[in-house]
């Protein structure tokens, strides 16, 4: 398939000028560095053998982690720390198809299904961002088959697969096509600060970033439908949900990992 058959170009250039309405590129360009950073931060914590971290290392990478930050008390008492950060190895690096091992890490952590259904993508995506793509729930979740991706995607793009391993391989396949269109079409690129090596890195992000504007509008729009003016003045921005949604929101009183002094 072209690019143009598996992505919806006119809805999603729809979706910007909607994302535009209630932010800005900069602002966008900003998100991406935060997330940007966020992966730099993990990737340290992670070190170049992931398979060494102890306890407080995985505390601290988890607490980076959307999904699982709340957690992560659960996360380390189904699964013992040495064979978390040995399975954390093997989801990165092992030498298995990649399908194989996000379907063995996701029923490593299966015990815990608050964190099993977009663990294994956001570490796969944030500790190795130039090999793995993300995939949360809020860009496809198979068993509402909803999400921003399947906003901006044709119809006929199938994401469906017969492991969660599959659908990951499929939602990286339809991702891919998203951000060569995106940049071609300017959807998702974003007049980044700054120069050198730190904006090349945040452009890596920015798709993710339009993803998780995309899916904020969405749900602005529905709850707006559903809801009375009343609760649906408790949503949060959109910038401040976009970042929710990518795991990088830090309000005054956070306890988040990057907020703590060394």
């Amino acid at each position: 398939m072209t690019a143009g058959q598996v992505v919806d170009t006119p809805t999603a250039s729809e979706f910007l000028g909607q994302v535009l309405e209630l932010t800005s590129r900069e602002e966008l360009a900003g998100i991406a560095e935060e997330v940007a950073a966020k992966a730099a931060a993990m990737r340290e914590i992670a070190g170049t053998d992931p398979a060494a971290m102890d306890v407080g290392a995985l505390r601290a990478l988890l607490g980076w982690v959307f999904c699982a930050r709340r957690h992560v008390d659960k996360v380390l008492a189904v699964v013992d720390a040495g064979e978390l950060a040995r399975g954390i190895a093997d989801l990165v690096d092992g030498t298995d198809r990649l399908a194989v091992r996000f379907d063995r890490f996701t029923d490593l952590v299966g015990g815990c299904p608050e964190v099993a259904a977009d663990l294994p993508a956001e570490l796969l995506h944030f500790l190795d961002p130039a090999r793995y793509w993300l995939w949360s729930r809020w860009m496809w979740d198979p068993d509402t088959e909803t999400g921003s991706l399947r906003l901006v995607t044709m119809d006929e793009v199938d994401l469906d697969g017969d492991t969660r391993g599959e659908v990951y391989l499929r939602v990286g396949r339809a991702l891919a096509f998203v951000s060569e269109t995106g940049h071609a079409a300017g959807f998702t690129s974003f007049a980044h600060r700054g120069s050198g090596q730190d904006v090349l890195y945040a452009e890596a992000f920015s798709t993710d970033v339009f993803l998780a504007a995309v899916y904020g509008v969405y749900m602005q729009t529905v709850l707006r439908m559903r809801l009375t003016q009343e609760f649906t003045n408790l949503v949060p921005p959109l910038p401040q949900l976009t970042r929710r949604l990518l795991g990088v929101h830090r309000p005054a009183t956070s306890r988040h990992p990057a907020d703590r002094k060394a």
